[in-house]
């Protein structure tokens, strides 16, 4: 590792938040002055089930072919010319697999990079010892399933700097945690060491500040019709310092936008308890971060502490369990919300009596949802009725034969159900097997990671796991305001920005203040048995939590058990909760009259 420079910045490009992402970011990022390195984040719970079918088709696959055959391979020579360097998790599966097709795609065209891929998050081989000490999932308590496809600790940023120190253009990772792409880099440049905990977080923060890509520049943003420019958005770049102080902004030029509403709807994406943030390297408090205008398009981020981490790696595991099909219909003219009721009753009756006969026990699952009647709102909804709705029949069962009988008499409303029935979307749907995920913990020790570079390979040391560290105390926050004494009601998107996300069956919904001033309101109003409530249709149980980022002005909400399983095995049409924060943001606040809010353009005119 370099050693640290007072006054050295280091320039990080966000290419990628996901699988499928954009192709504009990468070309994007390059053309910007100054960039040191590009970091792609290509991993969810759900692309790991993805990627576990395809390596069962092709032992060879594995990998987010993207990244080598779009990311590197139609921008090679500006990459090689400009001398960025280039971190990604895209080697999922296969981190091997993905270094060397990488290197004989540059190879060919004469291009000479140097390629490493750090291994050994690929845990499959302790299955049998954490069998053996009753390993549990975390989430729910059931222990291991039988048959497992794949098992991957969530590594830190070790194996990164390692790669780079050793000389690495381009480090290809497995499923490690998704900001130590960005955490790696900077202990590299920067030299800190394992216990500098509160750098470790800021560096963690920034890293999860921009490994979603264009969330943190616009995408996403509650307020999107000040958004300029979503055809060109601007994907982010940080601009950090050795003390872990960083700037958030974007090529110049480009549309999006940079402001701190936008950051800290990032900060709370897909967090649990911002006190314990708990990553590979480091536990975070992001409780005091602070966000602030830092000039046109710029945002200065500070205040994140860290203390020690905890001695295991969470551990993402992908199983087979049943098959699930999905249905479309569309249904048009007069009264259609009761014709795909009456229809979406048919055809479960129809494909029960059918399964009875031939053998097949009742569904294991079914979910009705009509797409274009606000749904997913439950008792909030205000559509009472349509002439233009999307059935949506998915269910699932442990046969795929059984699957069969929906399959194939789907086609038949057309015919004899409703007018203005038209059931083709792409043809007969898909039957698929049911890919699920399972977190569990697997002790550090137990896992060996390594660097393989130029047909060599490095071990990397990581740090000894550090004596736990009390809790820090708890933050104060803004006092829950009184009832007001003159009140009115507003939705909760007059006073608040919000964004959601999940981590595997739990949504995680961010709430913050537009002003100060709003928060005491906000916080009177949203208790978490106001918000179980609110999502009670949603949910099974009522378990939320509330936790508070004073910095912020702040609330975060995790709503457990309320992703119909989550991932690839929900047959929710959104199993990711991306719509959540919009369902919150409708929710009536109670105000004092006289209470100064401005108008929200977009919500005005939905109303």
């Amino acid at each position: 590792m370099v050693l640290m420079a007072r006054d050295k910045i280091v320039r990080i490009g966000g290419a990628s938040a996901a699988w499928g992402d954009s192709s504009l970011a990468t070309p994007q990022l390059l053309a910007a002055p100054r960039i040191d390195y590009l970091v792609y984040d290509y991993l969810a719970e759900t692309t790991m089930a993805i990627l576990a079918r395809q390596k069962q088709k092709n032992p060879q696959m594995g990998y987010a072919h993207d990244f080598v055959t779009g990311a590197i391979g139609e921008n090679l020579q500006s990459i090689a010319g400009r001398g960025v360097k280039l971190v990604a998790n895209a080697g999922g599966l296969n981190p091997v697999g993905c270094a060397q097709a990488i290197d004989k795609l540059a190879r060919d065209a004469g291009v000479s990079l140097k390629v490493a891929a750090v291994v050994g998050d690929d845990v499959m081989a302790e299955l049998p010892a954490l069998r053996a000490a009753g390993a549990r999932c975390f989430e729910t308590g059931v222990p291991l399933p039988e048959s497992i496809l794949s098992a991957n600790a969530y590594t830190g940023a070790g194996g990164i700097a390692k790669a780079l120190a050793l000389g690495a253009q381009v480090v290809v990772t497995g499923r490690c945690v998704d900001s130590a792409v960005v955490l790696g880099v900077l202990v590299h440049e920067f030299g800190w060491a394992w216990n500098d905990f509160n750098r470790l977080s800021q560096g963690s923060l920034a890293g999860h500040i921009i490994e979603c890509g264009a969330q943190a520049t616009g995408g996403l943003f509650t307020d999107w019709d000040q958004v300029p420019g979503w055809d060109r958005i601007g994907y982010p770049i940080i601009e950090c310092a050795a003390d872990g102080t960083f700037f958030v902004t974007k090529p110049e030029g480009t549309g999006g936008l940079v402001r701190p509403a936008a950051v800290a709807e990032q900060v709370l994406y897909e967090i649990g308890d911002p006190a314990a943030y708990v990553l590979a390297d480091v536990t975070c408090d992001f409780r005091n971060v602070s966000v602030e205008a830092a000039g046109d398009e710029r945002v200065r981020v500070s205040g994140a502490r860290g203390r020690a981490p905890t001695p295991d790696y969470k551990v993402s595991i992908t199983y087979e369990r049943d098959f699930q099909i999905e249905v479309l219909q569309m249904i048009r003219g007069l009264n259609a919300i009761a014709k795909a009721q009456k229809t979406a009753e048919a055809f479960l009756a129809r494909t029960r009596r059918m399964m009875h006969e031939r053998g097949f026990g009742d569904y294991a699952e079914t979910r009705v949802e009509l797409l274009g009647t606000e749904s997913m709102y439950g008792p909030h909804g205000r559509i009472k009725d349509s002439r233009e709705v999307v059935l949506r029949i998915a269910a699932r069962h442990a046969s795929r034969a059984a699957l069969e009988c929906l399959r194939k008499e789907v086609a038949s409303a057309g015919v004899s159900m409703g007018p203005g029935t038209r059931g083709h979307f792409g043809g007969r749907p898909d039957i698929r097997p049911c890919i699920r995920h399972f977190a569990t913990l697997v002790p550090k020790e137990r896992v060996h990671l390594s660097v393989l570079l130029e047909g060599r390979e490095t071990p990397v040391q990581v740090a000894a796991a550090a004596a736990p560290t009390a809790p820090t105390a708890p933050v104060a926050g803004a006092s829950a305001a009184d009832a007001p004494v003159d009140p009115v009601t507003v939705p909760l998107v007059r006073i608040a920005h919000a964004r959601s996300g999940d981590k595997g069956n739990t949504s995680n919904i961010g709430v913050i203040a537009r002003k100060p001033e709003y928060m005491p309101w906000i916080r009177r109003s949203l208790t978490p048995e106001a918000v179980g409530r609110y999502f009670a249709h949603l949910m099974t149980g009522n378990h939320v939590e509330r936790h508070e980022l004073p910095g912020l002005n702040a609330l975060n909400f995790l709503l457990h058990d309320a992703l119909a399983g989550g991932g690839t095995s929900s047959l929710s049409s959104d199993p990711l909760g991306k719509s959540y924060a919009q369902i919150l943001l409708d929710y009536p606040v109670e105000v004092p009259a006289d209470l100064p809010i401005d108008r929200v353009r977009f919500e005005e005119q939905g109303r």
